[in-house]
């Protein structure tokens, strides 16, 4: 079967550098994890080696053509499973737990790390390759013009670090942008996912206007009185901006049992 061509509608780039491919590879099999989930394999440059290690793979590729040329170039592998479908909304492919690896989708990067945060998912460890820009908001720190709502989450989520950089000649066809991989561990004891829930509404809120105090931000909302509640049961002012608390401290606000 011929290589199917990258298209840009589905935010293709081959990831086509040797050693990063070792590295994430590597990387990915450190865990425990009796199955691996691989999103947006592609033509397979990961899935081959991944393969090797014979656990269980499941790779989820939302291309059918590309799809199909996994099926075939697979096919003697009795421990390869192909799922076509949106990692946005598939269900998982079995019961895992899962070591999860993917060189995502630009254009869905936030969203499918979201998810693996927000849902009741049973993973173990992600490694994931995000735009350098995108990467930098995830680690971004209080009073840093990177940090924000999803910052926040994942830091108090996973135990998260970079792997590697790579420049964009890492890739075919060439983007015009540098990429990140970041290896995240959940955090142990963790949010629950309720917390989770009223923790990302009240970080949209807060966060709606960067440069404007939380006073302002909550001003008129349904939830207004119970949250500046909150920042005076934890010592806060209404007047700090919502960039200046580090996620420590919006950790420390969700322990407020009265929201």
């Amino acid at each position: 079967m011929n290589l199917p061509s990258p298209k840009r509608s589905f935010g293709q780039n081959y990831l086509v550098n040797p050693s990063a491919i070792t590295q994430i590879v590597h990387e990915t099999l450190q865990s425990s994890a009796p199955e691996i989930l691989e999103i947006g394999p592609g033509r397979g440059a990961l899935t081959h080696v991944l393969l090797q290690d014979g656990r269980p793979l499941h790779a989820i590729e939302m291309d059918p053509e590309h799809r199909l040329y996994l099926e075939t170039t697979f096919s003697s592998i009795k421990h390869f499973h192909v799922h076509e479908g949106d990692a946005l909304t598939l269900p998982m492919p079995s019961r895992g737990p899962f070591t999860v690896v993917g060189n995502l989708p630009y254009n869905a990067s936030t969203a499918i790390l979201t998810r693996f945060l927000m849902e009741d998912l049973p993973w173990d460890r992600l490694v994931f390759m995000f735009q350098k820009e995108v990467g930098d908001k995830l680690l971004g720190g209080a009073n840093e013009k990177a940090y924000g709502p999803l910052s926040i989450l994942l830091q108090l989520c996973t135990e998260a670090q970079v792997l590697l950089h790579l420049k964009a000649g890492s890739f075919y066809p060439v983007p015009n942008i540098d990429s990140v991989v970041l290896t995240m561990h959940p955090r142990r004891p963790s949010l629950t996912f309720a917390e989770r829930s009223r923790l990302l509404q009240w970080l949209h809120v807060s966060f709606a206007h960067r440069r404007k105090t939380l006073r302002n931000n909550w001003q008129g909302h349904p939830d207004e009185g119970l949250f500046m509640k909150a920042l005076s049961a934890a010592g806060l002012s209404d007047q700090a901006r919502a960039e200046s608390l580090s996620p420590a401290v919006w950790a420390q606000l969700l322990q407020y049992r009265a929201l």
